[in-house]
């Protein structure tokens, strides 16, 4: 992508899509390097894939794989405060939670430009299917739905299967997300791909371009590419803008690094033009609190 002049309200934001690189230590000094790319080009804000510093080992329950989590703030956010100070740049990192012996979780942190650690989230929704045995690693997130100011914008971070949940990005979006970065590990299983792949795909970019619309912000999804143990991760990291326009997309089966430029002050244009926050029936929503809305 070629190089923009930035105007005062534009925050240019990096999506790193990399494949699995064999080790913790490989997967972080790989990581770093594309850090310094996408700053070199000019990001400002830069985030990871899901579990950027491991494979994807939530395809089997094995417990040998809780040795891989590590403390939040720990070894890992320093190396990558350390980074986000040099370079000035906002990083989102996901990484894999010891909370304590027993209780692990996914969990998004973020280090502001000057380098300080600003806080994390950890993942809401955790799924339970063939090849996304989550349930078995990930206790659900108890903090919330958190939105930073960083230097270059409000900023929230969601996780995977956080994706499908329009509740999760609208409350991002009240509490004054500018931008929501979804780290994703998300892939076609061998078996479902010829007959549901084109589906899955198109049913995972179309409902985070809807909750771009429907919250008058940016969304930016990152993920894994390469086959790990039978997942073939799908690649096609993308920006989304506030009018569900793709401004950038990676391939399918290919290393990438997504730059892409977040016209902050359109996106209070466009919320005042189309106030669906002012229009919300607030009084009407008591239902959304409730597993399942019976009949009487």
């Amino acid at each position: 992508m070629a190089a923009a002049a930035l105007t005062d309200r534009t925050v240019r934001i990096g999506l790193i899509q990399v494949r699995e690189q064999g080790s913790n230590a490989a997967n972080l000094a790989y990581t770093i390097e594309k850090i310094r790319k996408a700053a070199a080009g000019g990001a400002q804000i830069i985030c990871t894939q899901e579990l950027f510093t491991s494979p994807y080992f939530c395809r089997t329950q094995d417990a040998e794989y809780f040795d891989l989590a590590e403390p939040i703030p720990g070894p890992t956010t320093d190396s990558l405060a350390r980074v986000a100070r040099e370079l000035e740049v906002v990083i989102i990192g996901s990484l894999f939670e010891r909370r304590a012996s027993g209780v692990y979780h996914n969990t998004a942190a973020v280090i502001d430009a000057d380098g300080s650690y600003l806080g994390k989230y950890r993942k809401m929704h955790i799924p339970q299917d063939p090849g996304f045995e989550e349930k078995f690693y990930f206790t659900p997130g108890d903090l919330g739905y958190k939105v930073w100011d960083t230097r270059f914008g409000k900023i929230s971070v969601l996780i995977c299967w956080d994706q499908w949940y329009p509740e999760a990005a609208r409350l991002a979006a009240l509490a004054g997300a500018e931008i929501l970065f979804y780290p994703t590990a998300i892939g076609w299983l061998a078996e479902e791909k010829a007959e549901l792949g084109v589906a899955q795909h198109t049913a995972w970019e179309t409902v985070q371009r809807g909750h771009a619309v429907a919250n008058g912000c940016y969304v930016a999804a990152v993920n894994r590419t390469g086959t790990e143990a039978g997942t073939e991760f799908w690649g096609q990291s993308f920006v989304s803008n506030f009018y569900g326009q793709v401004l950038e997309r990676a391939p399918v089966d290919a290393e990438a690094l997504v730059l892409a430029d977040c016209d902050l002050k359109a996106l209070e244009n466009m919320r005042r033009n189309w106030p669906f926050f002012r229009d919300r029936r607030i009084d009407s929503f008591d239902g959304l609190t409730r597993r399942m809305i019976d009949e009487d």
